[in-house]
């Protein structure tokens, strides 16, 4: 078959690499043209001038956005995938409304982002990277950490990543409770966990993980009404979008110590900003939304991500978001 009469998939910013050195692309070599741009472009018009023929993108990076403007450019597209749990950077109401086919990738990576919200978590209760910093600067700091085992978790949101965290949270000896927008006995039965309004969970947990997706419903979730619900010298993970907790009351709450400390790996501006406040926090321990980026979770993601192009070629796609 020639390139001609090909469908063309586009991958517009694999930046830093995600996909474009995967195995799993040869699935495809042979059956789509297959254009990979390895930087980030520099403006809207460059992203339009790469994906303007696609009929398939792959998003590799979820700092690309897709807004309504950008998709109604772009006439020939009928899908779009991303690497990604998470489909924040695509206009899902302009997609729905232009019909366009959204997968994403849910699941597969769960037990590894659980794993790194674990570890957010005992860093922080631990404060690691604050007696780091200490340490680095010539200090011999005495402080008194936190002991999680025998604590009270709250998970925020019980999709596959909060259920991991439900089952990590009992390993090391934690009583766990859940809120999420959908609950019911038998969800409750099937995690042995128990369900509680948001602000019971907030005022019982000794530490919260959030493991919801970002939608109108979750932005600012957890705010500062929310956070002043916490127990003074708790702590909060955030694992699953920026957005979802409101970065100013968060600083507030950390600066005025009513919380011990925050892990986050998610942020509400990516890259982060040098001059945000959430920096100038001593008690909070930070990574680059990497939860899932190491070679098990890339390969995870890619090999999903591959495997929703070839469903969609094939005439039956999965993982549709709409």
């Amino acid at each position: 078959m020639s390139n001609a009469a090909k469908p063309i998939v586009v991958i517009p910013a694999d930046h830093p690499t995600q996909i474009s050195d995967s195995a799993h692309l040869e699935r495809l070599r042979e059956i789509v043209d297959l254009r990979i741009f390895h930087d980030f472009p520099d403006s809207c018009d460059e992203q339009l001038r790469r994906a303007k023929d696609a009929s398939i993108i792959i998003n590799s990076r979820g700092n690309l956005h897709w807004t309504a403007d950008l998709l109604s450019a772009l006439p020939k597209l009928r899908m779009m995938t991303t690497v990604s749990i998470g489909t924040d950077a695509v206009d899902l109401v302009a997609a729905r409304n232009q019909g366009l086919v959204v997968c994403n990738v849910p699941g597969r990576t769960a037990h590894i982002v659980a794993e790194h919200a674990l570890a957010l978590l005992l860093a922080a209760a631990r404060q690691l990277a604050f007696q780091t910093a200490e340490l680095r600067a010539g200090r011999w700091t005495a402080q008194q950490n936190t002991l999680i085992s025998g604590k009270t978790l709250g998970i925020v949101g019980t999709g596959s990543i909060g259920t991991a965290m439900i089952q990590l949270g009992k390993a090391i000896g934690m009583t766990v409770l859940a809120w999420t927008f959908h609950p019911s006995e038998q969800r409750a039965k099937d995690l042995d966990v128990k369900f509680v309004e948001l602000p019971e969970l907030l005022r019982s947990s000794d530490a919260v993980s959030v493991h919801v997706k970002l939608t109108p419903d979750s932005r600012h979730l957890i705010g500062a009404e929310e956070l002043a619900l916490m127990k003074r010298g708790s702590i909060l993970v955030n694992t699953a979008r920026g957005p979802v907790v409101d970065t100013d009351a968060l600083v507030e709450a950390l600066n005025s110590r009513h919380l011990a400390a925050a892990g986050l790996d998610v942020f509400d501006q990516e890259p982060l900003p040098a001059d945000s406040p959430i920096l100038s926090c001593q008690q909070v321990v930070l990574s680059p939304h990497s939860a899932d980026q190491m070679p098990e979770g890339i390969d995870l993601l890619n090999c999903g991500a591959i495997d929703n192009v070839l469903a969609f070629l094939e005439g039956s796609p999965k993982n549709v978001v709409t």
